[in-house]
């Protein structure tokens, strides 16, 4: 039995067959629903048989646009975002990645994971200043890679590449002030310029 055998058993046999497990590229992926998130992470964390001590990384993901070609169907996805856990076992040299939905699309939430890896305070931050998703019980929620006055998330599809406003220091105020976007949208079409005769032979 190979290693994520070994590893897929254990969840079998520790949590059950209730919970979305998808074995796909040499790792496996488990779907937690949001109710159960913590308990749940707690329990790959704990139970020896699984003891994922590290948590290596949270990413949001907004699975707006996903499989919707133009405008095809909805995304089969229970939800528009989602929290991905990536994990890893230093006793039993494995990794795992859990996924969450956010159970309300219009504020998405789900609870903070810093009780049990504290690591995550930061990366949950990250995703909170980036998608909007609110993690419940965090000590600190608050954005992280943006100005304190920006509006929106940036990696949210529906997000615009221009944003919704720019800052720059005003002369007369002698401060930074906030304005609409002054960026006009455009399309760029490449220009090709070549030499005269390019291409032919010499």
């Amino acid at each position: 039995m190979t290693r994520l055998q070994t590893l897929e058993q254990n969840l079998l046999e520790r949590l059950g067959d209730t919970f979305p497990m998808h074995n796909q590229y040499g790792e496996i992926t488990l779907e937690i629903p949001a109710e159960q998130w913590v308990k749940c992470c707690t329990t790959l964390r704990d139970d020896p048989a699984l003891s994922f001590e590290v948590a290596v990384d949270l990413a949001g993901v907004d699975y707006l646009t996903y499989g919707r070609p133009g405008n095809g169907p909805k995304t089969p996805f229970p939800g528009r975002f989602a929290v991905v856990v990536h994990l890893l076992s230093i006793k039993h040299n494995w990794r795992l990645s859990v996924k969450v939905f956010a159970p309300n699309d219009d504020l998405p939430m789900v609870s903070s994971l810093v009780e049990v890896w504290p690591s995550l305070g930061w990366f949950e931050r990250e995703a909170f200043d980036m998608f909007g998703i609110v993690f419940d019980g965090h000590p600190d929620l608050r954005r992280i890679l943006t100005d304190y006055g920006f509006i929106g998330h940036p990696f949210r599809k529906d997000f615009p590449l221009s944003g919704y406003v720019e800052m720059r220091y005003d002369e007369q105020t002698q401060r930074v002030i906030y304005q609409p976007v002054s960026i006009e949208p455009r399309e760029l079409i490449p220009r090709v310029i070549r030499e005269e005769g390019y291409g032919k032979g010499v």
